[in-house]
Protein backbone atom coordinates (compact mmCIF):
# COMPACT_ATOMS: atom_id res chain seq x y z
CA UNK A 1 0.00 0.00 0.00
CA UNK A 2 1.61 3.41 -0.87
CA UNK A 3 2.15 5.85 2.07
CA UNK A 4 0.17 8.87 1.95
CA UNK A 5 2.94 11.48 3.04
CA UNK A 6 0.19 13.89 3.43
CA UNK A 7 -0.24 12.69 6.91
CA UNK A 8 3.10 11.57 7.92
CA UNK A 9 5.16 14.03 10.22
CA UNK A 10 7.70 15.07 8.50
CA UNK A 11 6.11 15.68 5.73
CA UNK A 12 5.55 19.51 5.43
CA UNK A 13 9.21 19.17 3.97
CA UNK A 14 8.13 17.23 0.78
CA UNK A 15 4.80 17.53 0.02
CA UNK A 16 2.88 21.06 0.04
CA UNK A 17 -0.05 21.54 1.78
CA UNK A 18 -3.86 23.72 1.01
CA UNK A 19 -4.07 26.79 3.39
CA UNK A 20 -7.62 25.30 3.89
CA UNK A 21 -6.51 22.24 5.23
CA UNK A 22 -4.29 23.79 8.44
CA UNK A 23 -5.90 24.83 11.49
CA UNK A 24 -5.62 28.16 12.94
CA UNK A 25 -5.67 30.60 15.87
CA UNK A 26 -9.20 32.18 13.38
CA UNK A 27 -10.83 28.58 13.58
CA UNK A 28 -11.60 28.55 17.07
CA UNK A 29 -15.14 27.59 17.72
CA UNK A 30 -17.37 29.12 20.27
CA UNK A 31 -16.91 26.26 23.02
CA UNK A 32 -13.06 26.86 22.43
CA UNK A 33 -13.14 30.38 22.99
CA UNK A 34 -15.94 29.78 25.81
CA UNK A 35 -13.24 27.96 27.27
CA UNK A 36 -10.34 30.35 26.81
CA UNK A 37 -12.85 33.15 28.35
CA UNK A 38 -13.07 30.94 31.54
CA UNK A 39 -8.67 30.38 31.88
CA UNK A 40 -8.51 33.86 30.56
CA UNK A 41 -10.40 34.90 33.89
CA UNK A 42 -8.93 32.73 36.12
CA UNK A 43 -5.82 34.02 34.67
CA UNK A 44 -6.85 37.43 36.18
CA UNK A 45 -8.63 36.47 38.97
CA UNK A 46 -6.51 34.30 40.58
CA UNK A 47 -3.07 33.95 38.98
CA UNK A 48 -2.53 37.24 38.71
CA UNK A 49 -4.45 38.31 41.70
CA UNK A 50 -1.96 36.34 43.71
CA UNK A 51 1.43 36.94 42.46
CA UNK A 52 3.01 38.69 44.77
CA UNK A 53 2.11 35.90 47.14
CA UNK A 54 3.35 33.10 44.86
CA UNK A 55 6.46 34.66 44.28
CA UNK A 56 6.71 34.85 47.87
CA UNK A 57 5.89 31.06 48.11
CA UNK A 58 3.50 31.47 50.84
CA UNK A 59 2.82 28.30 52.26
CA UNK A 60 -0.77 27.04 50.57
CA UNK A 61 -1.17 30.13 47.76
CA UNK A 62 0.31 28.18 44.63
CA UNK A 63 -1.86 24.98 45.26
CA UNK A 64 -4.93 26.88 46.55
CA UNK A 65 -4.88 28.03 42.86
CA UNK A 66 -3.91 25.28 41.48
CA UNK A 67 -6.96 23.43 43.08
CA UNK A 68 -9.34 26.66 41.83
CA UNK A 69 -8.49 25.40 38.40
CA UNK A 70 -9.46 22.19 39.46
CA UNK A 71 -12.85 23.24 40.35
CA UNK A 72 -13.31 25.50 36.98
CA UNK A 73 -12.74 22.13 34.61
CA UNK A 74 -9.16 23.56 33.58
CA UNK A 75 -7.03 20.44 35.20
CA UNK A 76 -9.04 17.86 33.27
CA UNK A 77 -9.06 18.92 29.55
CA UNK A 78 -6.61 15.91 28.41
CA UNK A 79 -8.03 13.23 31.33
CA UNK A 80 -10.72 10.69 29.53
CA UNK A 81 -14.25 10.87 30.40
CA UNK A 82 -14.88 7.72 31.71
CA UNK A 83 -12.15 8.48 34.45
CA UNK A 84 -14.07 11.91 35.22
CA UNK A 85 -12.45 14.40 32.97
CA UNK A 86 -13.35 16.42 29.59
CA UNK A 87 -10.85 14.27 27.23
CA UNK A 88 -11.20 17.53 24.70
CA UNK A 89 -9.24 18.14 21.35
CA UNK A 90 -5.73 19.35 21.36
CA UNK A 91 -6.22 22.68 19.99
CA UNK A 92 -8.55 23.28 22.99
CA UNK A 93 -5.85 21.88 25.10
CA UNK A 94 -3.35 23.95 23.73
CA UNK A 95 -5.32 27.18 24.10
CA UNK A 96 -5.60 26.66 27.39
CA UNK A 97 -2.33 26.64 28.37
CA UNK A 98 -1.23 29.60 26.08
CA UNK A 99 -3.50 31.29 28.46
CA UNK A 100 -2.22 30.27 31.83
CA UNK A 101 1.26 30.26 30.65
CA UNK A 102 0.64 34.26 31.34
CA UNK A 103 0.82 33.29 34.94
CA UNK A 104 4.79 32.90 35.19
CA UNK A 105 5.11 30.53 37.86
CA UNK A 106 1.69 29.19 38.32
CA UNK A 107 2.33 27.93 34.28
CA UNK A 108 4.70 25.52 35.60
CA UNK A 109 2.35 24.53 38.01
CA UNK A 110 -0.04 23.46 36.06
CA UNK A 111 2.27 21.96 33.00
CA UNK A 112 3.70 19.78 35.39
CA UNK A 113 0.57 18.80 36.99
CA UNK A 114 -2.04 18.20 33.82
CA UNK A 115 1.19 17.54 31.48
CA UNK A 116 3.77 14.81 32.88
CA UNK A 117 2.50 14.42 36.40
CA UNK A 118 -1.16 12.70 34.88
CA UNK A 119 -0.77 11.92 31.61
CA UNK A 120 2.05 9.29 32.15
CA UNK A 121 -1.45 7.23 33.93
CA UNK A 122 -3.83 8.61 30.89
CA UNK A 123 -1.47 6.33 28.30
CA UNK A 124 0.03 3.94 30.35
CA UNK A 125 -1.75 2.90 33.26
CA UNK A 126 -4.29 -0.01 33.74
CA UNK A 127 -8.30 0.79 34.50
CA UNK A 128 -7.55 0.09 38.22
CA UNK A 129 -4.64 2.64 38.23
CA UNK A 130 -6.79 5.12 36.09
CA UNK A 131 -9.75 4.66 38.09
CA UNK A 132 -7.79 5.19 41.51
CA UNK A 133 -5.82 8.53 40.09
CA UNK A 134 -7.23 10.13 37.31
CA UNK A 135 -10.62 11.56 38.86
CA UNK A 136 -8.79 12.88 41.82
CA UNK A 137 -5.59 14.69 39.48
CA UNK A 138 -8.50 16.26 37.34
CA UNK A 139 -10.21 17.90 39.98
CA UNK A 140 -7.30 18.86 41.77
CA UNK A 141 -7.83 16.93 44.51
CA UNK A 142 -4.60 15.34 44.45
CA UNK A 143 -1.48 17.05 43.07
CA UNK A 144 0.62 15.10 40.27
CA UNK A 145 4.50 15.78 39.26
CA UNK A 146 7.38 13.82 37.22
CA UNK A 147 10.54 12.54 39.12
CA UNK A 148 13.12 11.83 36.06
CA UNK A 149 16.19 13.94 36.70
CA UNK A 150 19.12 13.00 38.87
CA UNK A 151 22.11 14.69 39.45
CA UNK A 152 24.12 12.96 37.68
CA UNK A 153 21.34 11.83 34.67
CA UNK A 154 19.69 15.25 33.02
CA UNK A 155 19.73 14.52 29.32
CA UNK A 156 20.60 11.27 29.58
CA UNK A 157 17.88 10.12 31.47
CA UNK A 158 18.38 6.38 31.20
CA UNK A 159 21.68 6.37 33.32
CA UNK A 160 19.47 7.09 36.28
CA UNK A 161 20.95 5.43 39.51
CA UNK A 162 17.36 5.21 41.38
CA UNK A 163 16.97 1.31 42.21
CA UNK A 164 13.80 -0.68 42.55
CA UNK A 165 14.37 -4.01 44.18
CA UNK A 166 11.35 -6.98 43.98
CA UNK A 167 10.37 -7.72 48.45
CA UNK A 168 10.75 -11.06 49.24
CA UNK A 169 7.10 -11.85 49.22
CA UNK A 170 7.00 -9.97 45.94
CA UNK A 171 4.20 -7.77 47.27
CA UNK A 172 6.62 -4.62 46.77
CA UNK A 173 9.34 -2.73 45.22
CA UNK A 174 11.58 -0.99 47.55
CA UNK A 175 12.96 2.05 45.99
CA UNK A 176 15.84 3.90 47.00
CA UNK A 177 17.43 7.22 44.98
CA UNK A 178 17.16 10.49 45.05
CA UNK A 179 15.64 12.68 41.69
CA UNK A 180 16.24 16.55 41.11
CA UNK A 181 14.92 19.32 40.31
CA UNK A 182 11.06 18.43 40.66
CA UNK A 183 8.57 20.38 39.98
CA UNK A 184 5.64 20.50 42.08
CA UNK A 185 8.07 18.34 44.28
CA UNK A 186 7.15 19.87 47.82
CA UNK A 187 3.60 19.70 47.98
CA UNK A 188 2.85 17.09 45.66
CA UNK A 189 0.82 14.22 46.40
CA UNK A 190 1.43 11.55 43.66
CA UNK A 191 5.18 11.10 42.01
CA UNK A 192 5.98 9.58 38.89
CA UNK A 193 8.35 7.82 39.48
CA UNK A 194 11.35 6.48 37.34
CA UNK A 195 14.14 3.53 38.83
CA UNK A 196 15.79 0.50 37.45
CA UNK A 197 14.35 -2.54 38.85
CA UNK A 198 17.83 -5.05 39.38
CA UNK A 199 19.68 -1.84 38.85
CA UNK A 200 19.15 -2.48 35.11
CA UNK A 201 15.55 -2.36 33.87
CA UNK A 202 14.51 1.20 33.40
CA UNK A 203 11.12 1.28 35.04
CA UNK A 204 8.38 3.01 36.29
CA UNK A 205 6.52 3.85 39.24
CA UNK A 206 3.28 5.64 40.76
CA UNK A 207 4.90 6.80 44.23
CA UNK A 208 2.18 8.30 46.83
CA UNK A 209 3.40 11.04 48.97
CA UNK A 210 2.17 9.19 52.20
CA UNK A 211 4.16 6.19 51.43
CA UNK A 212 7.00 5.42 54.08
CA UNK A 213 10.46 6.83 53.18
CA UNK A 214 9.09 9.13 50.83
CA UNK A 215 10.71 12.92 51.30
CA UNK A 216 11.72 15.95 50.12
CA UNK A 217 14.80 18.22 50.12
CA UNK A 218 14.40 22.45 50.22
CA UNK A 219 13.13 24.09 48.41
CA UNK A 220 15.82 25.32 45.33
CA UNK A 221 16.23 28.84 45.09
CA UNK A 222 16.21 29.55 41.64
CA UNK A 223 16.45 32.50 39.31
CA UNK A 224 12.99 32.81 37.67
CA UNK A 225 9.75 30.95 38.13
CA UNK A 226 10.62 31.65 41.69
CA UNK A 227 6.39 31.14 42.98
CA UNK A 228 7.01 27.75 41.42
CA UNK A 229 7.90 24.17 44.03
CA UNK A 230 11.38 22.83 42.66
CA UNK A 231 12.94 20.28 45.10
CA UNK A 232 14.88 16.90 45.70
CA UNK A 233 12.68 13.84 45.85
CA UNK A 234 13.99 10.67 48.58
CA UNK A 235 13.22 7.46 48.24
CA UNK A 236 14.81 5.59 51.04
CA UNK A 237 13.59 2.13 51.56
CA UNK A 238 9.71 2.89 49.85
CA UNK A 239 8.07 0.11 49.36
CA UNK A 240 5.50 0.43 46.21
CA UNK A 241 3.01 -1.84 46.37
CA UNK A 242 3.72 -4.46 42.44
CA UNK A 243 0.27 -3.12 41.16
CA UNK A 244 1.51 0.43 41.22
CA UNK A 245 4.38 -0.33 38.84
CA UNK A 246 3.37 1.46 35.57
CA UNK A 247 3.55 0.41 32.15
CA UNK A 248 5.60 -2.68 31.42
CA UNK A 249 8.62 -3.57 33.66
CA UNK A 250 12.23 -2.43 31.97
CA UNK A 251 10.12 -0.14 29.13
CA UNK A 252 10.23 2.95 31.45
CA UNK A 253 11.82 4.74 28.76
CA UNK A 254 8.71 4.49 26.44
CA UNK A 255 6.96 6.25 29.14
CA UNK A 256 9.72 8.90 29.77
CA UNK A 257 10.23 9.96 26.43
CA UNK A 258 6.90 9.94 24.82
CA UNK A 259 5.28 11.93 27.99
CA UNK A 260 8.16 14.25 27.35
CA UNK A 261 6.89 14.61 23.56
CA UNK A 262 3.05 15.81 24.56
CA UNK A 263 5.11 18.01 27.29
CA UNK A 264 7.48 19.24 24.40
CA UNK A 265 4.11 20.79 22.15
CA UNK A 266 2.09 22.09 25.27
CA UNK A 267 5.83 23.98 26.27
CA UNK A 268 5.21 25.74 22.71
CA UNK A 269 2.67 26.97 23.02
CA UNK A 270 2.97 28.09 26.35
CA UNK A 271 5.78 30.10 24.86
CA UNK A 272 3.43 32.04 22.70
CA UNK A 273 1.35 33.12 25.97
CA UNK A 274 4.47 34.38 27.95
CA UNK A 275 5.77 36.49 25.01
CA UNK A 276 1.91 37.66 23.95
CA UNK A 277 2.08 39.15 27.51
CA UNK A 278 5.36 40.68 27.37
CA UNK A 279 4.59 42.10 24.56
CA UNK A 280 1.77 43.99 25.31
CA UNK A 281 3.36 45.33 28.96
CA UNK A 282 6.00 46.88 26.53
CA UNK A 283 4.22 48.26 23.82
CA UNK A 284 1.70 50.25 26.32
CA UNK A 285 4.95 51.22 28.55
CA UNK A 286 6.46 52.30 24.93
CA UNK A 287 3.47 54.18 24.56
CA UNK A 288 3.39 56.10 28.24
CA UNK A 289 7.00 57.01 28.15
CA UNK A 290 8.04 59.75 26.78
CA UNK A 291 11.69 61.01 25.75
CA UNK A 292 12.63 63.97 23.78
CA UNK A 293 9.12 65.54 24.35
CA UNK A 294 7.48 62.43 22.56
CA UNK A 295 6.63 58.49 23.12
CA UNK A 296 9.63 55.94 22.71
CA UNK A 297 6.94 54.08 20.43
CA UNK A 298 7.48 57.13 17.71
CA UNK A 299 11.15 55.75 17.90
CA UNK A 300 12.48 54.09 14.61
CA UNK A 301 14.56 51.94 16.47
CA UNK A 302 11.60 50.57 19.15
CA UNK A 303 9.48 50.11 16.19
CA UNK A 304 11.83 47.71 14.31
CA UNK A 305 11.62 45.83 17.83
CA UNK A 306 7.73 45.34 18.02
CA UNK A 307 7.41 44.70 14.14
CA UNK A 308 10.09 42.14 15.40
CA UNK A 309 8.71 40.87 18.00
CA UNK A 310 5.44 40.41 16.39
CA UNK A 311 6.33 38.43 13.66
CA UNK A 312 8.03 35.92 15.87
CA UNK A 313 4.99 35.43 17.75
CA UNK A 314 3.04 35.09 14.25
CA UNK A 315 5.62 32.12 13.11
CA UNK A 316 5.69 30.02 16.13
CA UNK A 317 1.72 30.58 16.76
CA UNK A 318 1.40 29.97 13.40
CA UNK A 319 3.34 26.45 13.66
CA UNK A 320 1.92 25.42 17.32
CA UNK A 321 -2.10 25.57 15.78
CA UNK A 322 -0.95 23.98 12.56
CA UNK A 323 0.57 20.92 15.10
CA UNK A 324 -2.93 21.13 17.18
CA UNK A 325 -5.31 20.64 14.09
CA UNK A 326 -2.53 17.87 12.37
CA UNK A 327 -2.72 15.87 16.09
CA UNK A 328 -6.74 16.29 16.30
CA UNK A 329 -6.82 14.98 12.89
CA UNK A 330 -4.85 11.84 13.53
CA UNK A 331 -6.73 11.36 17.18
CA UNK A 332 -10.44 12.16 15.81
CA UNK A 333 -10.94 8.97 14.40
CA UNK A 334 -9.78 6.47 17.11
CA UNK A 335 -12.60 5.16 19.50
CA UNK A 336 -12.67 6.43 23.28
CA UNK A 337 -13.82 3.75 24.84
CA UNK A 338 -12.02 1.50 23.04
CA UNK A 339 -9.74 -1.14 24.90
CA UNK A 340 -6.12 0.45 23.20
CA UNK A 341 -7.40 4.27 22.86
CA UNK A 342 -4.53 5.09 25.07
CA UNK A 343 -2.02 3.45 22.66
CA UNK A 344 -3.41 4.38 19.62
CA UNK A 345 -3.56 8.29 21.16
CA UNK A 346 0.01 7.73 21.87
CA UNK A 347 0.98 6.11 18.61
CA UNK A 348 -1.10 8.92 16.53
CA UNK A 349 1.04 11.78 18.94
CA UNK A 350 4.96 10.04 18.25
CA UNK A 351 3.72 10.67 14.74
CA UNK A 352 4.58 14.41 14.78
CA UNK A 353 7.25 14.29 17.57
CA UNK A 354 9.40 16.53 15.01
CA UNK A 355 6.80 18.77 14.78
CA UNK A 356 6.41 18.87 18.68
CA UNK A 357 10.57 19.20 19.12
CA UNK A 358 10.45 22.19 16.25
CA UNK A 359 7.30 23.92 18.97
CA UNK A 360 9.69 23.15 21.67
CA UNK A 361 12.55 24.81 20.25
CA UNK A 362 11.17 27.59 18.04
CA UNK A 363 8.51 28.49 20.83
CA UNK A 364 11.52 29.03 23.98
CA UNK A 365 14.02 30.32 21.67
CA UNK A 366 11.17 33.26 20.22
CA UNK A 367 10.34 34.32 23.58
CA UNK A 368 13.38 34.92 25.04
CA UNK A 369 14.19 37.11 22.38
CA UNK A 370 11.22 39.16 23.02
CA UNK A 371 11.82 39.31 26.44
CA UNK A 372 14.96 40.22 26.17
CA UNK A 373 13.43 43.08 23.96
CA UNK A 374 11.10 43.74 26.40
CA UNK A 375 13.69 44.60 28.60
CA UNK A 376 15.64 46.86 26.35
CA UNK A 377 12.55 49.10 25.86
CA UNK A 378 11.81 49.55 29.26
CA UNK A 379 15.62 50.76 29.83
CA UNK A 380 16.54 50.93 33.70
CA UNK A 381 13.23 50.40 34.51
CA UNK A 382 13.59 46.78 33.21
CA UNK A 383 16.19 45.85 35.45
CA UNK A 384 14.17 47.17 38.07
CA UNK A 385 11.69 44.11 39.86
CA UNK A 386 8.76 46.60 40.28
CA UNK A 387 8.43 46.31 37.02
CA UNK A 388 7.13 43.45 34.56
CA UNK A 389 10.14 43.18 31.97
CA UNK A 390 11.84 41.75 34.70
CA UNK A 391 9.49 39.20 36.09
CA UNK A 392 9.05 38.03 32.18
CA UNK A 393 12.90 37.90 31.82
CA UNK A 394 13.86 35.12 34.55
CA UNK A 395 11.06 33.59 33.77
CA UNK A 396 11.14 32.56 30.39
CA UNK A 397 15.36 31.43 30.81
CA UNK A 398 13.91 27.80 32.08
CA UNK A 399 12.07 27.02 28.69
CA UNK A 400 15.16 26.36 26.55
CA UNK A 401 16.04 23.59 29.13
CA UNK A 402 13.44 21.67 30.60
CA UNK A 403 11.44 18.90 28.09
CA UNK A 404 14.56 18.25 27.25
CA UNK A 405 17.22 21.17 26.32
CA UNK A 406 17.25 22.99 23.48
CA UNK A 407 20.15 20.96 22.24
CA UNK A 408 19.05 17.46 22.78
CA UNK A 409 15.98 18.55 20.88
CA UNK A 410 17.81 19.57 17.84
CA UNK A 411 19.96 16.37 17.45
CA UNK A 412 16.30 14.55 17.36
CA UNK A 413 14.53 16.83 15.23
CA UNK A 414 16.99 15.71 11.96
CA UNK A 415 17.47 12.05 13.84
CA UNK A 416 13.79 11.21 14.23
CA UNK A 417 13.13 12.36 10.40
CA UNK A 418 16.59 10.30 9.02
CA UNK A 419 15.08 7.43 11.46
CA UNK A 420 11.53 7.93 9.36
CA UNK A 421 13.37 7.91 6.15
CA UNK A 422 15.67 4.42 6.79
CA UNK A 423 12.17 2.58 7.65
CA UNK A 424 10.56 4.06 4.72
CA UNK A 425 8.03 5.84 6.38
CA UNK A 426 8.64 8.82 4.60
CA UNK A 427 10.29 9.17 1.24
CA UNK A 428 12.70 11.94 2.58
CA UNK A 429 16.13 10.30 1.07
CA UNK A 430 15.06 9.46 -2.35
CA UNK A 431 13.24 13.31 -2.17
CA UNK A 432 17.04 14.46 -1.26
CA UNK A 433 18.44 12.00 -3.97
CA UNK A 434 16.14 13.19 -6.72
CA UNK A 435 16.96 16.97 -5.91
CA UNK A 436 20.39 16.57 -6.15
CA UNK A 437 20.42 15.73 -9.25
CA UNK A 438 17.92 18.15 -10.32
CA UNK A 439 20.32 20.80 -8.97
CA UNK A 440 23.57 19.49 -11.28
CA UNK A 441 21.17 20.29 -14.32
CA UNK A 442 21.36 23.71 -15.96
CA UNK A 443 18.63 25.82 -14.43
CA UNK A 444 15.87 26.69 -17.06
CA UNK A 445 14.58 30.18 -17.68
CA UNK A 446 11.02 30.81 -16.59
CA UNK A 447 10.28 34.08 -17.66
CA UNK A 448 6.69 34.55 -16.48
CA UNK A 449 5.75 36.44 -13.40
CA UNK A 450 3.96 35.16 -10.83
CA UNK A 451 0.74 36.32 -9.45
CA UNK A 452 -1.21 35.79 -6.33
CA UNK A 453 -0.57 36.95 -2.83
CA UNK A 454 2.80 35.68 -1.19
CA UNK A 455 3.92 34.00 -4.66
CA UNK A 456 7.33 35.00 -4.26
CA UNK A 457 7.80 34.45 -0.55
CA UNK A 458 6.46 30.66 -1.14
CA UNK A 459 9.48 30.33 -4.23
CA UNK A 460 11.65 30.89 -1.33
CA UNK A 461 10.03 28.86 1.14
CA UNK A 462 10.03 25.83 -1.27
CA UNK A 463 13.83 26.62 -1.69
CA UNK A 464 14.33 26.47 1.18
CA UNK A 465 12.96 23.16 2.02
CA UNK A 466 15.04 21.73 -1.06
CA UNK A 467 18.11 23.30 1.01
CA UNK A 468 16.84 21.04 4.07
CA UNK A 469 16.88 17.56 2.13
CA UNK A 470 19.82 18.91 -0.20
CA UNK A 471 21.76 19.30 3.48
CA UNK A 472 20.31 16.51 5.27
CA UNK A 473 20.99 14.21 1.86
CA UNK A 474 24.49 15.27 1.97
CA UNK A 475 25.32 14.93 5.65
CA UNK A 476 23.81 10.68 5.63
CA UNK A 477 25.65 10.16 2.78
CA UNK A 478 28.85 11.48 4.14
CA UNK A 479 28.71 10.52 7.74
CA UNK A 480 25.69 7.09 7.33
CA UNK A 481 25.41 5.74 10.86
CA UNK A 482 28.27 8.20 12.35
CA UNK A 483 25.74 11.08 11.74
CA UNK A 484 24.76 11.27 15.11
CA UNK A 485 28.29 12.10 16.16
CA UNK A 486 28.27 15.28 14.10
CA UNK A 487 26.16 17.61 16.49
CA UNK A 488 27.16 21.40 14.63
CA UNK A 489 25.90 19.43 11.34
CA UNK A 490 22.80 18.47 12.60
CA UNK A 491 22.14 21.48 14.61
CA UNK A 492 22.50 23.73 11.49
CA UNK A 493 20.16 21.16 9.56
CA UNK A 494 17.67 21.00 12.65
CA UNK A 495 17.67 24.91 12.22
CA UNK A 496 16.73 24.43 8.43
CA UNK A 497 13.99 22.00 8.86
CA UNK A 498 12.64 24.25 11.55
CA UNK A 499 12.50 27.62 9.76
CA UNK A 500 10.73 25.89 6.82
CA UNK A 501 8.31 24.58 8.86
CA UNK A 502 7.80 28.31 10.90
CA UNK A 503 8.02 30.30 7.16
CA UNK A 504 5.20 27.58 5.79
CA UNK A 505 2.82 27.68 8.45
CA UNK A 506 2.60 31.48 8.71
CA UNK A 507 2.61 31.65 4.74
CA UNK A 508 -0.53 29.03 4.99
CA UNK A 509 -2.55 30.73 7.81
CA UNK A 510 -1.71 34.28 6.47
CA UNK A 511 -3.38 32.79 2.65
CA UNK A 512 -6.19 31.34 5.00
CA UNK A 513 -6.36 34.72 7.11
CA UNK A 514 -6.73 36.69 3.49
CA UNK A 515 -9.39 34.56 1.97
CA UNK A 516 -11.48 35.00 4.57
CA UNK A 517 -10.92 38.63 5.69
CA UNK A 518 -9.39 40.06 2.17
CA UNK A 519 -5.89 41.15 1.30
CA UNK A 520 -7.02 44.77 3.28
CA UNK A 521 -7.83 42.90 6.71
CA UNK A 522 -5.14 40.71 6.39
CA UNK A 523 -2.51 43.31 5.36
CA UNK A 524 -0.52 43.20 9.03
CA UNK A 525 -0.27 39.25 8.70
CA UNK A 526 0.94 39.65 5.19
CA UNK A 527 3.56 41.86 6.24
CA UNK A 528 4.81 39.80 9.16
CA UNK A 529 4.95 36.95 6.94
CA UNK A 530 7.04 38.57 4.17
CA UNK A 531 9.72 40.06 7.15
CA UNK A 532 10.10 36.74 8.79
CA UNK A 533 10.81 35.23 5.45
CA UNK A 534 13.18 37.44 3.99
CA UNK A 535 14.65 37.79 7.35
CA UNK A 536 15.56 34.16 7.28
CA UNK A 537 16.68 33.43 3.66
CA UNK A 538 20.50 34.89 4.82
CA UNK A 539 20.48 32.83 8.18
CA UNK A 540 19.65 29.30 5.82
CA UNK A 541 22.16 30.12 3.77
CA UNK A 542 24.63 30.81 6.20
CA UNK A 543 23.75 27.33 7.81
CA UNK A 544 23.78 25.20 4.78
CA UNK A 545 27.48 26.28 3.79
CA UNK A 546 28.79 25.05 7.40
CA UNK A 547 27.02 22.33 6.57
CA UNK A 548 27.75 21.70 3.27
CA UNK A 549 31.46 22.57 3.93
CA UNK A 550 31.49 20.34 6.07
CA UNK A 551 30.61 17.02 3.99
CA UNK A 552 32.00 18.06 0.92
CA UNK A 553 35.33 19.00 -0.37
CA UNK A 554 36.92 20.71 -3.78
CA UNK A 555 34.93 20.63 -6.94
CA UNK A 556 31.85 18.55 -5.12
CA UNK A 557 31.91 21.73 -2.55
CA UNK A 558 32.24 24.32 -5.83
CA UNK A 559 28.97 22.39 -7.28
CA UNK A 560 26.88 22.46 -4.34
CA UNK A 561 27.71 26.19 -3.59
CA UNK A 562 26.54 27.37 -7.34
CA UNK A 563 23.38 25.14 -6.51
CA UNK A 564 23.13 26.85 -3.06
CA UNK A 565 23.28 30.30 -4.11
CA UNK A 566 20.36 29.51 -6.71
CA UNK A 567 18.25 28.51 -3.88
CA UNK A 568 19.08 31.56 -2.12
CA UNK A 569 19.05 34.26 -4.66
CA UNK A 570 16.07 36.97 -4.05
CA UNK A 571 15.37 40.46 -4.98
CA UNK A 572 15.22 42.20 -1.58
CA UNK A 573 11.74 44.27 -0.54
CA UNK A 574 11.66 46.76 1.38
CA UNK A 575 11.44 45.26 5.04
CA UNK A 576 12.35 48.73 6.45
CA UNK A 577 9.48 50.74 6.22
CA UNK A 578 7.10 47.14 6.42
CA UNK A 579 8.53 47.24 9.62
CA UNK A 580 7.12 50.83 10.72
CA UNK A 581 3.82 49.65 9.24
CA UNK A 582 3.52 46.67 11.14
CA UNK A 583 4.74 48.35 14.42
CA UNK A 584 2.32 51.31 14.42
CA UNK A 585 -0.35 48.66 13.57
CA UNK A 586 0.38 47.07 17.20
CA UNK A 587 0.99 50.37 18.51
CA UNK A 588 -2.21 52.00 17.92
CA UNK A 589 -3.59 48.40 19.49
CA UNK A 590 -1.54 48.85 22.35
CA UNK A 591 -1.57 44.62 22.30
CA UNK A 592 -0.75 41.24 20.42
CA UNK A 593 -4.06 40.73 18.48
CA UNK A 594 -3.91 40.02 14.49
Amino acid sequence: MAIDVTKRGGSFLIAETDPNSVFTPEDFTEEQKMFAKTAEDFLHNEVLANLAKTEAQEAGVMVGILKKAGELGLLMIDVPEKYGGLELDKATSMLVSEIVSKGGAFASTFGAHTGIGTLPIVFFGTDEQKQKYLPKLATGEIVGCYALTEAGSGSDALAAKARADLSKDGKHYVLNGEKTFITNGGFADLFIVFAKINGEEFSCFIVEKDFEGVSAGAEEKKMGIKGSSTVQLILDNVKVPVENLLGEKGKGHRIAFNILNVGRFKLGVGCIGGAKLAFDDAVKYANERHQFGVPISSFGMMKNKIANMASGIYVVESMSYRTAGLLDEILSPIDKNAPDASKQTMKGIEEYVTECSIMKVKGSEMLDYVVDEVVQMYGGYGYIAEYPAERHYRDSRIARIYEGTNEINRMLIPGMLIRKAMKGDLPLLEAAKKLQGELLEMPTLDESEPEGLLVEENKLILNVKKIALLTTGVAVQKYMTKLEEQQGVLGDIADIIMEAYGMESARLRTLKLAAAKGEEEAKTAVDMTRLYIYDTVGKVDLWAREVLAACAEGDELRTMLVALRRLTRYTPIDTLHMRLDVADYFIAKEKYEV
